[in-house]
């Protein structure tokens, strides 16, 4: 028995134990001021965030493509990115609406890099303030070149620091299933995509998106960075992503009739995103296209419930280790999973793009 004035003293730590320093983090509003929204870039969110709804609503016949890098680590490298994706979905923009996939945090089974946000300098310093600001400014650059941005909602205090220019929300294979994730993405101002479980379970982004539909209250943070009740409406523009799941791909037509029944079976529209990437692919790059052209060929065969698709995709094909100096990285190459590259990208899209016209014309 812990004698009482060992308790009541200050002697042994009672919380806090396993911590080793708090430290101060600009709020929310000070981010917000650093890096201000202007009147432009809050025009290309909200029409990126009204053209999805549209699309889910099928008031819009085209597909969204959520496509980019695995993660992004380079600015100089996304920007240049990015300028080139707006090009291509100005050229396809009859049939396709682009967004670009803008992943700053990235979720470990282990250890390992956990994206821009949390160690912006790569190097283990974990400058967190300093990360999300570059991030801001980032997402704020990529709405001035008139391109909508697609995120993952990993950490539930990040929305709160850039939730403002962001037009597509997804939640991740490992956090669909996570009580958490399902109320942020209630008050999320995005349509919020749900990827099924990493064992290919299609019920938990079921699930997470009917529990999404609803109200919730739950501990967050406002603005000023204090600790609030946050009350939210529910979001109805949840829909499922299939990522396959334990290494199996879950695009092909019998998958896809399984999700569209669990789908009706809730009661919720037969909205579905494939994801190209990922166990889909058995995360093999060089596969991504051949995954698209299946998913293609079930709407030209009369598949009604895709409405969007992601790509992972970069400059540069396959990945790379992170070095010792940063310096030595390679340009436009990811440092998380392998992509794509941007040649192979622009063929995907232009294939694509040229299958729904000619979907349309003879429909």
């Amino acid at each position: 028995m812990i004698p009482a004035e060992t308790i009541s003293g200050t002697a042994p730590e009672i919380e806090n134990v396993n911590v080793a320093d708090f430290g101060a983090m600009p709020s929310p509003e000070e981010i917000h001021a650093r890096v201000p929204l202007s009147e432009h870039a809050a025009r290309v969110v909200l029409g990126g965030r009204a053209a999805l709804r549209d699309i889910l609503d099928r008031k819009d016949p085209r597909l969204f493509a959520v496509v980019g890098p695995c993660s992004i680590h380079d600015p100089v490298a996304g920007r240049d990115y990015a300028r080139r994706l707006k090009a291509l979905g100005d050229e396809t923009s009859d049939v396709l609406l682009l967004v670009m996939r803008i992943y700053f945090e990235k979720p470990r089974t282990t250890t390992g890099w956990k994206g821009f946000i949390n160690d912006p300098d790569m190097d283990d310093s974990f400058k967190i303030a300093k990360g999300m600001e570059l991030a801001r400014a980032f997402l704020r650059d990529v709405a001035e070149m008139g391109l909508p941005a697609g995120t993952e909602a990993l950490d539930p205090i990040s929305p709160q620091y850039l939730g403002d220019l962001v037009s597509w929300t997804a939640i991740g294979a490992r956090t669909s299933e996570s009580q958490t994730h399902r109320e942020l993405a209630s008050g999320l101002s995005t349509p919020v995509g749900f990827k099924n479980g990493t064992n290919g379970d299609v019920g938990v982004a079921v699930n997470a998106i009917l529990s999404a539909s609803g109200p919730h209250s739950f501990l967050g943070i406002n603005g000023e960075g204090r600790s609030a009740i946050v009350r939210t409406r529910g979001n109805r523009y949840g829909h499922i992503v299939l990522r396959g799941g334990d290494g199996r791909p879950n695009y092909d037509t019998v998958s896809m009739r399984i999700a569209e029944r669990a789908l009706k079976k809730a009661g919720l529209p037969a909205n579905i995103v494939v994801d190209c990437s990922h166990a889909n692919s058995y995360k093999n790059p060089e596969l991504q296209p051949l995954v698209l052209s299946d998913v293609m060929n079930q709407i030209r065969y009369g598949n009604t419930s895709v409405v969007g698709l992601m790509i992972e995709s970069n400059l540069v094909g396959g990945n790379q280790p992170i070095p010792r100096n940063p310096a030595l990285l390679r340009y436009g190459c990811s440092v998380t999973d392998a992509c794509v590259d941007w040649e192979t990208t622009e063929k995907m899209l232009r294939e694509a793009a040229e299958a729904l016209r000619e979907h349309r014309r003879v429909a």
